[in-house]
């Protein structure tokens, strides 16, 4: 059986990368069809990743998204795993001799070998992300203070705002207009589960986005965010409750989120598992330091 190795192309390699992401999905995966949508579309730095995709017969099979200079993601079918290989060379080639870093879940084994094969070492001390999840059975109801509302984005009636409060939260312009835009044009993206907190003053205070992969019934929250001028009033969890409820209506049944997992970035765990959420499993951390390229087993 013949795979050929191309370069992403534009929208249409985007969903056959998610129609992939979205048939491999499990709670031992580390995409969700969402991951892709925003990741993607939220940022105008694009020429600094590229994507490669691996098919055979009209299908992909693998694809590969070099996040450069140090960082990869890939999701590859099982019944594919030898590109593994391939796939790493092809991130050496691209990150030529700076140092990367690959993070695989626990439950990633196959993948984990392979990076111990191809040069990697595992780093225990490093940061990681640990996965969460809940179901939407008995869902808190969300509480605000006086004056404030919780509601879905109402598309280009909302877009400045929407736009303003992320910018805010994250303190980037990474995400602007035209990249939001593109956000919203997006499988599987819903107005429904885009969720904003309304201040007094009409500013947005705070937003919660989940991702629904109907197939799985498994909504992904990302990203949250809460303005300076508006933190410590509990809008985060509120927006988050707010939206969750939102997806049980659209038919979801589950919901997963990645924060932080370790002891220097606490606050977004704590806030998850107050609505709820428990932890699944976690990232792991694997660095190469130089780049030799490592030939396939045979």
């Amino acid at each position: 059986m013949t795979i050929a190795m191309r370069r992403y192309t534009g929208p249409a390699d985007l969903r056959a990368m998610q129609d992939l992401t979205q048939h491999m999905w499990s709670t031992s995966s580390s995409h969700h069809v969402g991951d892709l949508a925003w990741e993607r579309l939220h940022t105008t730095q694009q020429a600094d990743w590229p994507i490669a995709l691996w098919e055979s017969q009209g299908k992909v099979v693998a694809w590969a998204w070099a996040q450069l200079p140090d960082g990869l993601r890939l999701e590859v079918d099982p019944a594919h795993s030898p590109l593994l290989p391939e796939i790493l060379n092809w991130f050496d080639h691209l990150a030529g001799d700076r140092p990367r870093e690959i993070n695989p879940l626990d439950t990633q084994s196959d993948l984990r070998t392979a990076l111990l094969r191809h040069g990697y070492e595992p780093q225990d001390e490093a940061p990681f992300f640990a996965y969460h999840s809940r179901d939407l059975t008995g869902l808190p109801e969300p509480v605000l203070p006086d004056g404030f509302i919780a509601r879905a984005v109402r598309s280009e009636e909302d877009l400045d705002r929407r736009v303003a409060v992320h910018q805010a939260a994250w303190n980037s312009t990474r995400v602007t207009l035209e990249s939001y835009r593109n956000v919203m044009a997006a499988w599987p993206y819903r107005p429904e589960l885009d969720w904003v907190i309304e201040a007094p003053d009409g500013r947005f205070a705070a937003n919660c986005l989940i991702w629904h992969d109907d197939l799985h019934q498994t909504g992904l929250i990302e990203p949250v965010g809460t303005h300076p001028d508006f933190r410590r009033l509990g809008l985060a969890r509120a927006v988050c409750t707010a939206a969750l409820h939102a997806l049980a209506k659209e038919g979801g049944k589950n919901a997963i989120v990645y924060p932080r997992g370790d002891d220097a970035y606490p606050v977004p765990q704590i806030l998850y598992q107050s609505i709820g959420f428990r932890p699944y499993t976690r990232t792991r951390t694997y660095r190469k330091e130089r780049a030799a390229v490592i030939s396939p087993a045979t």
